[in-house]
């Protein structure tokens, strides 16, 4: 599904236990990171559309292809490094989805008549982690100039940012949904949409 065939107001709803499973996950990557290796963590999301909601029912995770896939080293040589500077030269930087694996997750949503809606990725607490040279720039739940780009070129119409923090030994979350980019106006803003997580406590009558 593309963006394009969606109102522009559409709210996201994401089932707890969708989240809770990026989550696990997520964390534990955080666990492995160290400041000169910014491991990713990503997912697809998959769900149902219509014309007002998009409703995520799962992820579905895969192999990450940035440094085998042909087309991925390409693009990072060629467009990414240029664009958006030398630190994602680094090979632990970045996401590409096995090709193989999103086939898979495609082919097993289909069968289960839902779709890839779009994606989830961690930002972790960088500036607080990171090399001393990079603790300048601070993540968030919101874009950066690279997932500006990268929502724009794959064109899905949700992208989920997991912001991760650590405050001692407890790990916090923020999380914010986006539209990519108009095709006809790829440097504007993402747009922020309105997002929902199930509450499974019981509500009377």
């Amino acid at each position: 599904m593309r963006a394009s065939h969606l109102g522009e107001c559409c709210t996201v709803l994401v089932e707890d236990q969708a989240l809770d499973e990026f989550l696990e996950v997520a964390v534990g990557e955080y666990q492995r990171i160290t400041s000169e290796s910014p491991l990713p963590c990503f997912a697809l999301l998959v769900g149902s559309a219509d014309q007002a909601t998009l409703t995520v029912e799962r992820v579905a995770f895969g192999r990450n292809a940035r440094t085998t896939d042909p087309a991925a080293r390409r693009e990072f040589t060629e467009s990414i490094v240029p664009l958006f500077g030398p630190a994602y030269e680094n090979e632990t930087r970045g996401w590409w989805i096995d090709s193989h694996d999103l086939l898979r997750a495609s082919r097993e949503a289909e069968a289960d008549g839902l779709e890839i809606l779009g994606s989830v990725h961690m930002h972790p607490d960088w500036h607080r982690i990171g090399p001393p040279e990079e603790r300048q720039l601070i993540l968030s739940e919101r874009p950066t100039p690279m997932d500006q780009h990268v929502f724009g070129n794959t064109g899905w119409p949700v992208n989920l940012i997991c912001y991760l923090e650590r405050r001692g030994d407890v790990m916090y979350h923020a999380l914010a949904a986006w539209a990519p980019p108009p095709p006809e106006s790829p440097h504007l803003p993402c747009t922020e949409l309105p997002l929902r997580i199930r509450t499974r406590a019981v509500v009377g009558v």
